[in-house]
């Protein structure tokens, strides 16, 4: 006896990149608010919110990561030039 499962994408990425899950999930709040979804598809766009919700927070991560290497990377040589400058003066 085999369990039909439901049709899932496991661990995909949901879109190509953050501007299309951030206009994708404004499409699917918007058909939510107008409460003209029926309840099946109301849980399916809330699922489907869930997942661009989850796939934006993470690359928000990852991009904040990125941004503080860089930061530390370009931030030492500065504060560096800064105290050169002020022990001349």
């Amino acid at each position: 006896m085999t369990h039909a499962m439901p049709k899932k994408t496991p661990s995909e990425p949901p879109v190509a990149s953050f501007e299309e899950a951030m206009d994708e999930l404004e499409q699917l709040v918007a058909k939510m608010e107008s409460g003209e979804l029926p309840l099946e598809a109301s849980l399916a766009a809330y699922q489907r919110g869930s997942e661009l919700v989850k796939y934006c927070a993470a690359q928000l991560d990852r991009v904040e990561k990125q941004v503080r290497v860089l930061e530390g990377e370009m931030l030492r040589p500065l504060e560096a030039d800064s105290d050169d400058e002020e022990g001349d003066e």
